[in-house]
Order: structure tokens, then C-alpha cells, then sequence
């Protein structure tokens, strides 16, 4: 089972970041981390049964809290069953937590090692991009903000030069 979990604390109201997450699906919006990954979109606006996904992640909306929490369920062709949610967790009158948590399956062995060689450390670079840039949103940009290790480098120039063949394969036939 993946359990991965990410937490950040910003020193603003739950109300505020809640408005922002609110707007995660928007394009343009000031939280997700685009163009350094793929949009997040979805075929209609953020709400119950809202289908899509980012790059080649596909997922349905299937819990919706404004301001509250965001929950995607694996589309069937994912090689994952399970979800992943955004919560805003209210710390004290002025303070909030920001998770976003994957709890999911792997379907198979390709799941298993796809998770475990590429996804969940693009995932993780992904997901701290997107509360480092929540955190410049409400004012409050991250002291140390997140680096992607070599590895989260190494992979992205990998997959970029395995895409630009494909591309290249599509355009010679």
C-alpha cells in the first residue's frame, strides 16, 4: 500500500488557503505548479464527478469541500486503485495545515515498480513545488524553498528526451 503524505503549516487562516485550493484546477491559478509540470485539467470546473488529470495521470473528483478538501480518485486505466486528496486543517484562529495525502494500490508489478523507480519521487518534487508555491500565494513564501534531488533531474531529462522521440516517431510517419 502507498501511504505518502505531505504537510505544510502557513500562518494564515484556513479560509485563505482553502479560497486558493479552491482555485487548483483553474488555469492560470497561483498554486499549481505549471509550466515546471503538467497542468492540472479537468473537463469542467472543480467539483463532484469533474474528470482529468495532469500529463498522463488521469482522475475523477469524487469529494469536494470548498475551501475544506479536494479528493481524485484513480481513473481504471491508472496503474493505481485508491485516491489522493488535498486537506486544509485549520491549526489555531491564524494558522492552517495544507495536506495533500496518496492512498492508494499498485494494480500490478508495473504499478509497484513504476511507483517505486519514477513516480514517487516526481510526485514528491511535484507536490513540494505546489506548497511552496501556496505558501508564496498567501504571503508567506518558504525560507528554504524545495530543490529536486538529482535523481528528480536525471528523470526529467530522461522522460523529456523519451517524449521529444516520440514526437519525433509520430511526425516521420
Amino acid at each position: 500500500m502507498i501511504c505518502n503524505v505531505h504537510l505544510r503549516t502557513l500562518p494564515v487562516p484556513a479560509e485563505v488557503a482553502g479560497a486558493l485550493l479552491d482555485r487548483v484546477a483553474e488555469p492560470g491559478n497561483p498554486v499549481w505548479p505549471a509550466p515546471d509540470w503538467p497542468a492540472l485539467v479537468l473537463d469542467r470546473p472543480l467539483e463532484e464527478g469533474a474528470d482529468g488529470g495532469h500529463g498522463r495521470n488521469r482522475y475523477t473528483c469524487t469529494n469536494y469541500q470548498p475551501g475544506r478538501r479536494v479528493e481524485f480518485t484513480f481513473g481504471p486505466e491508472s496503474p493505481f486503485v485508491g485516491t489522493h486528496a488535498f486537506d486544509v486543517l485549520k491549526s489555531g484562529s491564524n494558522a492552517c495545515v495544507l495536506r495533500h495525502a496518496v492512498l492508494a494500490t499498485p494494480r500490478d508489478l508495473r504499478g509497484r515498480l513504476q511507483w517505486s523507480l519514477i513516480i514517487r519521487w516526481s510526485h514528491d518534487a511535484m507536490i513540494e513545488d505546489l506548497l511552496d508555491r501556496m505558501a508564496v500565494a498567501v504571503g508567506h513564501p518558504p525560507v528554504r524553498p524545495a530543490r529536486w534531488s538529482p535523481y528528480v533531474r536525471l528523470l526529467r531529462k530522461a522522460l523529456g528526451r523519451w517524449k521529444q522521440k516520440q514526437v519525433e516517431v509520430v511526425e516521420v510517419r
